[in-house]
């Protein structure tokens, strides 16, 4: 006669089945999602962010608009402070190598580095890794690669300037028109005019309209030419003499945004692209269309009680599809309904002050332009359009505040 197993053992018999079940049934359905893309390149970024609170703010805002930009744009973005890592097995990891505050001191990271581009990297430089009091710390490097020789002097404070597109058939410069509005920096000067260079090829200077540049009487410039973003034709490479936000010292806190304008970050991410071996213009957003501007918790843009009095609050609302949600996007930069312009109360600058309506009158407190994540930029002050709170509730007001790509900093324009 037939005796059954014991409990445990039919238990355990059953579980094996059903497992080696769940096997089969995977080998026969397949993977659940295909495998991540790699990267169409890899970036490595060096830093120390120790020295001044504006290098320091400009280094933090890079490690958060990299990341975001690298996602949406199919590389990878990794930043380190050990400057160890600049070595030639390293380095054969990546295609693009970035300084962000500072260039490699010790004789191992300099001959590395110098390998890595003689052998075809790409690199991108910013502002301050290229400061240098004595070029003789590493001739190569200023003289030749850089073309700078040794600094001069600064603008100062900080400012945003207009560029003038000087190499309109670079891959960086694809697609951008003759002028362009800077993001906020300080600005350098050098030993060696750069023009006089055959190596050199000049992307952006400061355009004759901007000066004076900088708001101290003894240290702003007047006249003169000034190379802002170069390259060197005998590597890969790009120079970019901005990454230096305008600070309030006393309170640490940042005042601009190195990426608060959208086509300066055109300009880089084109540059980035181009390094990393994948040239192409990146299309600017359209202009001319007109609806809804959708933003935090599924709100739209809205102008409150749809008055169209100066100073009118612009809040966020359920949409509703009424005229005091249908927006412009115009081909000057500004947003606009009910016939007048979103616009920044009394042209500030602070974190917190808020957005109203009011008559277009083409300042810079009524221009606006989309950047990393969504975000709408107001190039003047560098700020973002931000919910208040955050929050989405029915009424919550639009201020500027510094760029997080945080939701609340995320807007869907009308396509």
């Amino acid at each position: 006669m037939f005796k059954p197993l014991p409990a445990r053992i039919r238990f355990r018999t059953l579980s094996r089945l059903l497992a080696l079940l769940a096997v089969l049934l995977g080998v026969l359905a397949g993977p659940a999602h295909s495998a991540q893309a790699a990267p169409a390149f890899k970036v490595i970024a060096f830093y120390n962010g120790t020295y001044d609170a504006a290098h320091i703010s400009f280094v933090h805002e890079a490690n958060s608009w990299f990341p975001q930009v690298a996602a949406e744009n199919g590389f990878s973005y990794t930043s380190t402070t050990d400057w160890n890592q600049l070595n030639t097995a390293n380095l054969a990891g990546y295609q693009v190598v970035m300084f962000l505050d500072d260039y490699p001191h010790t004789a191992a990271q300099q001959s590395a580095f110098q390998t890595y581009m003689n052998n075809g990297g790409g690199f991108l430089g910013f502002h301050v890794s290229a400061f240098n009091t004595d070029s003789s710390d590493w001739p190569w490097y200023h003289n030749t690669f850089l073309g700078t020789g040794t600094f001069q002097t600064n603008t100062w404070g900080p400012t945003a300037e207009t560029l003038r597109i000087d190499d309109p058939s670079h891959p960086a410069t694809a697609g951008l028109p003759a002028t362009i509005t800077s993001s906020v920096s300080e600005w350098y000067s050098w030993q060696y005019d750069l023009r006089q260079n055959p190596a050199i090829d000049i992307l952006a200077s400061m355009d004759s309209s901007t000066f004076p540049v900088g708001t101290d009487p003894n240290q702003s410039w007047y006249s003169g030419y000034y190379p802002i973003v170069w390259s060197n034709r005998n590597y890969k490479m790009i120079y970019a003499n901005f990454g230096h936000n305008a600070m309030d010292y006393s309170t640490n806190t940042t005042l601009s945004s190195t990426f608060g304008s959208a086509q300066q970050n055109q300009l880089l991410l084109q540059g980035l692209r181009w390094l990393g071996g994948q040239s192409g213009p990146v299309t600017p957003p359209p202009t001319g269309s007109t609806g809804s501007i959708h933003g935090y918790g599924g709100k739209c843009v809205d102008i409150a009680g749809a008055n169209s009095a100066n100073g009118t609050a612009v809040q966020l609302y359920d949409c509703n599809g009424t005229g005091a949600q249908n927006w412009t996007v115009a081909s000057d930069g500004t947003l606009r309904a009910l016939g007048k312009c979103m616009d920044i109360t009394a042209a500030g600058t602070t974190n917190g002050t808020q957005i109203q309506l009011y008559d277009c009158n083409g300042t810079g407190a009524q221009k606006w332009q989309p950047g990393a994540s969504g975000s709408l930029v107001n190039p003047q002050s560098g700020k973002c359009l931000d919910a208040t709170g955050p929050s989405s509730a029915n009424g919550t007001r639009l201020q500027i505040w510094s760029c997080t790509g945080a939701a609340n900093q995320s807007w869907t324009l009308p396509s």
